[in-house]
């Protein structure tokens, strides 16, 4: 055991906890659709930008942060700590102020120009406190940031709270996480120093081999990610209906928590420990494969009996998140050090932009196929995001597990 090893043992919890309670405003407004469906008088298309707007504001937050190298510049706690306090300000505005989309997507698209500053700069504290094991390390952040933004539809499926109180509870959560990562996360001794302001260090990410297979699967796990966690409610809900209600089904809040919350934190503490060993590169194409057959099987299970449904959405809960801390570690491995933070900023931002499209195609899919048809065209971006980190495998080289030597930059 080294000497690091109790302190960055401390921080793994520390830095996880911080971003299952600052990550329950992301999801909070989209938990109460179906309530804001009927106090606005929105349909369906128009409640999506509910989510869609905070896909945008975090792409436009993460680019902003990537172009000035913000995670690698400000102290990356302070930067966590005022982000998840705005992320919460804008919340409570929200349940405050909004009475229709006019008001709410604004304020959602602050909401998420403000988490961008949480979990990119998340990313980078936990590689600062891990070399050997920073698989596993990265898992388990991904994994607090699954549980978190699934905490909404956990409180919506046990608690019969008006909307506003359920983005209250959320905006207090992310004030606890912002209190948190102010008082007691730091820095880990593999943190660089501040580096110079180059911007054009973004265009190395996408011109070399391995930064560039590696940001292609990543766009792959993100075509299918948010949009299985924005509407997955919506497919349990429907399945439910098309069954006429089954008395032993459990609410679609509670199913979709164990689905999304649970299993995949399962899925990514796993994945984790897995990839130290076996190869990240390997282990997320076996991953992306899994999940993008769980969206045949989820358009072959649709309305059939809970037990089974809820089978298959646990398999695909675990795996639709259980490479996306492998990829964060494979950009945090083959970037240049001193550049790790606007790596992996600028990788979330070409991911989360993408979501803003399937989100959005999802329900128009739904509406006029089925949801049948909707789940089965997600599996379309895993299956090729596994081609692309099967290459990247081929890629690699015994003094990176994860990819080639690391991409370098001259200020």
């Amino acid at each position: 055991m080294t000497r690091l090893e109790g302190p960055a043992r401390t921080q793994l919890a520390l830095i996880a906890a911080v971003q299952v309670l600052a990550m329950a405003t992301w999801f909070s407004a989209s938990a109460v659709v179906p309530a804001l469906r009927g106090e606005w008088g929105i349909s369906q298309g128009e409640a999506t930008w509910l989510t869609a707007s905070v896909q945008l504001g975090f792409v436009t937050g993460a680019v902003l942060a990537a172009v000035f190298s913000l995670p690698d510049r400000v102290p990356a706690h302070r930067l966590v700590a005022g982000s998840a306090l705005a992320g919460a300000a804008t919340t409570a505005c929200v349940a405050a102020f909004a009475d229709g989309l006019a008001t709410a997507v604004p304020l959602r698209f602050a909401t998420g120009v403000a988490l961008a500053g949480v979990y990119p700069p998340g990313l980078k504290l936990m590689a600062s406190w891990f070399d050997r094991g920073r698989g596993f390390a990265l898992g388990a952040l991904v994994g607090a940031l699954t549980l978190g933004s699934s905490l909404p539809q956990l409180i919506t499926g046990v608690a019969d709270l008006p909307w506003r109180s359920v983005l209250y509870v959320s905006c207090a959560l992310a004030v606890a996480g912002a209190l948190l990562a102010a008082r007691t996360v730091r820095p880990g001794p593999y943190a660089a120093p501040a580096p110079p302001f180059a911007p054009r260090y973004i265009v190395a990410l996408f011109r070399d081999r391995g930064p560039r297979l590696a940001n292609l699967g990543y766009l792959g796990h993100m075509w299918e990610l948010y949009a299985v966690w924005t509407w997955l409610p919506a497919y349990i809900a429907a399945g439910q209906a098309a069954r006429q209600g089954d008395a032993e089904a459990l609410p679609p809040g509670v199913t979709a928590f164990l689905a999304i919350g649970v299993a995949g934190v399962a899925g990514c503490l796993l994945a984790g420990r897995l990839g130290d060993r076996v190869g990240r590169a390997r282990l997320a194409a076996l991953a992306m494969v899994t999940s993008g057959t769980c969206c045949l099987l989820a358009a072959l299970v649709f309305g059939g009996h809970p037990l089974l449904v809820t089978a298959v959405l646990i398999v695909w809960g675990a795996s639709v998140i259980a490479d996306s801390g492998l990829f964060s570690a494979c950009v945090s491995e083959v970037a240049d050090p001193r550049y790790v933070g606007t790596a992996l900023t600028t990788q979330t931002a070409a991911g989360f932009l993408l979501t803003v499209l399937t989100i959005q195609l999802t329900p128009l899919l739904a509406e006029a196929a089925g949801w049948r048809a909707a789940v089965a065209v997600l599996g379309i971006g895993p299956l090729a995001g596994a081609i692309a980190m099967v290459r990247l495998q081929r890629h690699m080289t015994p003094a990176h597990p994860a990819a080639t030597g690391r991409t370098k930059v001259h200020p």
